[in-house]
């Protein structure tokens, strides 16, 4: 059984007491219950469990490996701050210049292995060539269109958002880590605005 020092298990409170941050990123997709949003801690737990329950749907991934690039993906939100899909407006580079700056800082209070090793899973998210990561950036974009075809629209009503615009912004990440998952959720978006364009008629 390996042995480790009192610092390391004081370097990995110290980080595991920083992620309690992340309960406090409030995001714009709301509930189902519409009774708030939900923040990014919640977003990540919720993409976890999607991976377990749907990983059936994409081909050959370790969905272990998905799960743990699903709870480090939005860690660095606690510095960055959440960016909507819609924020069409954001400077991608700087945008991205933040979020590393934010993934050294937090990653950097483990011991420096561990450390390392949670990075690399960030950036396996980030630069998305796995299939893993492919299948987690699905579910990522996943997650929130099924939120907003529950919710009467969610954010896509509050910000205008077109049936083009979704399938345009959702549709190839989706589709790049699980064709069939598209299949279902495109027939999710055009019932959705099917159903409003008739409750405007």
């Amino acid at each position: 059984m390996a042995t480790f020092t009192d610092e390391t298990i004081r370097q990995q409170f110290t980080f595991l007491a920083e992620l309690d941050h992340l309960k406090s990123i409030v995001r714009q997709s709301p509930l189902i219950n519409q009774n708030r949003k939900e923040n990014s801690a919640e977003h990540s737990w919720h993409l976890a469990m999607f991976a377990i329950v749907l990983s059936q749907h994409a081909e050959n991934v370790d969905v272990l490996r998905v799960v743990k690039l699903l709870l480090v993906h939005d860690i660095v939100e606690i510095d960055a701050g959440d960016t909507p899909i819609h924020a069409s407006s954001k400077d991608k580079a700087l945008l991205a210049q933040a979020e590393r700056q934010a993934a050294d800082r937090i990653f950097g209070l483990l011991p420096p292995q561990q450390g390392q090793e949670l990075l690399a899973l960030w950036l396996e998210f980030e630069i998305a060539e796995t299939p893993e990561a492919r299948f987690a950036k699905a579910l990522d974009r996943l997650q929130p269109l099924f939120l907003n075809t529950l919710t009467g629209g969610g954010t896509w009503t509050e910000n205008g958002v077109t049936e083009r615009q979704v399938i345009e912004r959702y549709g190839p990440t989706i589709k790049a880590g699980s064709p069939a998952l598209w299949d279902e959720a495109s027939n999710l978006v055009r019932q959705h605005f099917s159903d409003q364009a008739k409750a405007q008629a």
